[in-house]
């Protein structure tokens, strides 16, 4: 992979960067909805859920393509992704993410795909509860992974 890994790399680790105040921002956003009762708060947390998984999704892609030269199509390709980077390919790459993370970013991606068909006053904030409560846990252990993942291009320049 040469180079190449160590530009895939970067990206991966700056992507992480960006999701990280993400995360930060639907927190926030979340203590203020609550405090307060204030639906435009919840729909700052849901454009920020929705950002958490779709920047993960663009580190996925960008592994897939990068590094297997294929990404999933068709309608479930979404969940394909997910599945696709949770796997070992031998010889090529190890699992991305492990299992235990892939099932653990399942309802985030669900969740993505509600944010975009729904109306933003049809959310509701125990749908979104769960999500946030275990939304630090799953970023740690998403930076954990990607951030091994990322070594392991970068040891094999």
């Amino acid at each position: 992979m040469t180079g190449r890994g160590e530009v895939l790399a970067q990206r991966i680790l700056a992507e992480l960067q960006d999701i990280s105040i993400l995360v930060v921002r639907a927190e926030q956003g979340w203590v203020k909805a609550r405090e307060s009762q204030d639906d435009f708060f919840l729909d700052g947390v849901a454009l920020n859920l929705h950002g958490f998984y779709s920047g993960l999704e663009r580190i996925f892609e960008r592994i897939a393509l990068a590094v297997e030269d294929t990404v999933p199509d068709g309608a479930n390709w979404h969940q394909e992704l997910l599945i696709q980077i949770s796997a070992e390919i031998p010889g090529l790459r190890p699992a991305v993410i492990s299992p235990d993370l892939k099932e653990e970013l399942e309802p985030y991606r669900g969740f993505r795909h509600i944010v975009r068909n729904v109306y933003a006053y049809n959310l509701r904030p125990e749908k979104m509860a769960p999500l946030m409560e275990n939304l630090s846990k799953v970023f740690a252990t998403v930076e954990r992974e990607i951030g091994a993942f990322a070594g392991f291009l970068r040891s094999n320049r």
